[in-house]
């Protein structure tokens, strides 16, 4: 039995988008401010901090073994807890740790078998979403959006 991998091509094509954001913006881009009092580099940033966290999810399990029990963070709390690291981070290092977090995360997610991925299915509410795409669209839209936005009111 086949199990669904259409996270797949989602993911690599946002794991693309993140590639090309990363290589066109300049230094001072990556400073920019964004709503909450994040930076472009703090939201790329962010987004390395949920990769890194599925990725440790992964490595505990490994590729066949057995999800554990997982009980929901208050996201919240974790992403305002972490932000203070992330505004702190040089903002091209935060840029670079994004994609390589990404890639990294993006490859053990597909390198899971079919049995590993029902029992992840089976478990319900996981501690990440095999769609890696999910949440990182949500902040290259948010990134592009606030870029875009300056970039209108350039002189």
């Amino acid at each position: 039995m086949s199990v669904d991998r259409s996270h797949d091509a989602e993911t690599d094509a946002e794991r693309e988008r993140l590639r090309a954001l990363v290589t066109r913006l300049s230094d001072e881009e990556l400073s920019r401010p964004m709503p909450g009092g994040w930076t472009v580099a703090a939201v790329l940033a962010h987004v390395a901090y949920w990769d890194a966290l599925a990725i440790y999810f992964l490595d505990k399990w490994g590729p066949n073994g057995e999800p554990s029990v997982y009980e929901p963070e208050d996201t919240d709390a974790a992403n305002e807890s972490a932000k203070p690291l992330c505004l702190a981070l040089p903002p091209r290092i935060a840029a670079q740790l994004a994609l390589r977090l990404a890639e990294e995360a993006d490859g053990k997610v597909k390198a899971l078998s079919d049995a590993m991925l029902a029992k992840i299915r089976a478990k319900g509410n996981p501690p990440f979403n095999l769609s890696r795409a999910i949440h990182r669209k949500e902040h290259l839209d948010d990134i592009e959006r606030a870029l875009g936005a300056r970039a209108a009111t350039r002189p």
